[in-house]
């Protein structure tokens, strides 16, 4: 059936647990407890998870905790890394506790990539969001992992520092993106999630600096139309939200709710191919009215699409095979040039 996805990326939360206390995280609040729990990925499960679906070639670990909190996750590296499956922590890390072996394991079994969330470039500012954090433990932590980088003469993981921007902080923008070049990591500045936590100063000099079109949520909603995140509903698709316990809960930003399958007791493809997750994604398209069983029938992401009537759009085959030709070609062309290629 043309609604029917077979999946080869995931996301699969390593652990929704997180020792910081960030005010306007879900984690900090409690909120995510009902739907999500507290708890971590079972290297068994892992296991059987990739033994499972051969076809599996990426899975992104992180999301509302920190995967270093995961007791098991050397052997979890370990095993995707036999498998040929990548490993991402794209969405995010905190790298403020971290065993030096875990910090080797990660450059060892080719973790492809780490998000550093690094709101600030000195202690007092870091701290102001990131509480409970030290700002210099996670500078050392990076150093770390680019010395063994080093010794295994390896590019990966490749390291982001994201820069949540808020006005405490917006001034050392310049100092942390000085930082980050130093450090060898690319720099991400990002709006944060609530305009009302630390407001910022000055919008203009923070669009400056930052080299962000619009500087807070709102203003993208405004001029753009989508909010800010609307990307995130192709993850139902593209790499859907697997749960630490194997509930399907669709995409990264869901705490509301799971779709009633699990991925580890009734077959991945099953799960993401439930009746609840088929009409999630009829939602997201326009194509369906909507049911209130469904998570996101309160998401305010869907609530803007509803709103506006500008449902989400989809790649069409022709459209997935142009990305794909122009990736081969940059490619062919870096081999041409002696530019490295991830």
């Amino acid at each position: 059936m043309r609604d029917l996805i077979a999946v080869s990326r995931i996301r699969l939360e390593a652990s929704s647990r997180c020792q910081l206390r960030c005010p306007s995280c879900p984690t900090t609040s409690g909120a995510i407890l009902p739907a999500i729990g507290s708890g971590i990925l079972k290297f068994a499960d892992f296991q059987a998870l990739l033994d499972g679906n051969p076809g599996l070639r990426d899975i992104e670990l992180s999301n509302y905790g920190e995967i270093f909190l995961n007791p098991e996750l050397i052997a979890i590296l370990e095993y995707a890394y036999k498998k040929n499956v990548r490993i991402w922590a794209a969405n995010g890390v905190n790298l403020n506790h971290v065993k030096p072996d875990v910090l080797e394991a990660v450059v060892k079994y080719g973790v492809r990539q780490l998000r550093v969330s690094l709101d600030g470039a000195s202690q007092e500012t870091y701290s102001v969001y990131r509480v409970r954090g030290n700002f210099d433990r996670v500078i050392e932590n990076v150093r770390t992992i680019n010395a063994f980088k080093a010794q295994y003469g390896t590019e990966y993981p490749e390291l982001l520092w994201q820069f949540i921007v808020f006005g405490h902080n917006e001034h050392e923008l310049p100092q942390a993106r000085a930082l980050a070049a130093e450090l060898n990591m690319k720099f991400k500045p990002k709006l944060t999630w609530d305009d009302d936590f630390s407001p910022l100063k000055n919008p203009e000099q923070v669009r400056l600096e930052s080299g962000l079109e619009e500087v807070t949520r709102a203003e993208y909603l405004e001029q753009r139309g989508q909010d800010y995140a609307h990307r995130t509903c192709h993850q139902l698709w593209d790499s859907p939200q697997i749960n630490y316990d194997g509930r399907v809960l669709g995409c990264c930003r869901n705490f509301w709710g799971d779709f009633g399958a699990n991925a580890f007791t009734e077959g991945l493809n099953a799960a993401v191919n439930s009746d609840r997750m088929r009409v999630a994604r009829a939602m997201l398209l326009g194509r369906h009215p909507g049911q209130v069983d469904i998570p996101y029938s309160t998401c305010e992401i869907y609530e803007t699409m509803k709103a506006t009537s500008r449902w989400l759009v989809r790649p069409t085959r022709l459209q997935g095979f142009q990305a794909r030709l122009g990736r081969s070609y940059g490619r062919f062309k870096n081999v041409l040039t002696g530019r490295k290629t991830s």
